[in-house]
């Protein structure tokens, strides 16, 4: 049996620079040239940034501290076909309920990725953009429960941000995905430029050691 022809690749992820967004307290990205084709005569460019920068994993040692690192992860769970819910329309610091994921609920099952279409991305940039929805804690058992071990968004994180502070709920959200050994893809883009029901989706993060979640190039295959 052939393979499906894969009919259009769309790219999921921000570009990385100096003014990417992060969250709040974490180290903010720099890149600067380390060497030059007209001094050294080679191109080397010098980045630091923070594990959470721009699209990126969260692993389970983000939150947890007996927690599986980003490089001790089965790769099954970050290239699978995804479910896209669009939750779309929603107001700042709103809460993604269970009921709100009802049209797309009897797709979720183990192998598959969820992915919150919230719109944010719009945001990119902006302080609004700290202003997102966020899914609920129940909301997130319950995805869990269904056995999706992936679940990202194209926000700044999977619960609510609050500058300055915790959010009220904590982060439920994340403990419920984490908890479960599963990882949360989060700073996504483009995600209605997916054609396809359900795409190949590819959050292969970068392998590094002990880490507590890495960057990404995140794209959608559409394929069929």
């Amino acid at each position: 049996m052939s393979a499906q022809p894969v009919r259009d690749v769309v790219d999921l992820s921000h570009p990385l620079d100096d003014d990417t967004p992060v969250y709040p307290g974490d180290p903010v990205a720099r890149f600067s040239p380390a060497t030059t084709i007209d001094e050294h005569g080679y191109n080397v460019l010098h980045v630091r940034m923070g594990s959470q920068t721009g699209t990126h994993v969260d692993a389970p040692y983000h939150f947890l501290a007996d927690g599986a690192r980003i490089d001790e992860l089965p790769l099954e769970l970050f290239l699978g076909p995804a479910v896209i819910a669009d939750v779309r329309g929603r107001a700042p610091h709103t809460a993604i309920t269970w009921a709100d994921l009802a049209p797309v609920a009897g797709r979720l099952a183990p192998g598959r990725m969820l992915l919150l279409h919230t719109g944010w991305d719009a945001h990119w940039g902006t302080d609004a953009y700290f202003d997102h929805p966020f899914l609920d804690g129940e909301a997130a058992e319950r995805v869990v429960a269904a056995g999706v071990r992936t679940v990202g968004l194209d926000a700044l994180s999977l619960d609510e941000t609050v500058l300055g502070g915790e959010p009220a709920a904590g982060f439920a959200a994340h403990f419920a995905v984490l908890g479960a050994g599963g990882v949360i893809v989060e700073n996504l883009r483009g995600l209605d430029a997916v054609r396809s029901t359900e795409p190949v989706v590819s959050v292969l993060p970068l392998r590094m050691t002990g880490a507590d979640g890495a960057p990404v190039r995140a794209v959608a295959f559409d394929v069929g």
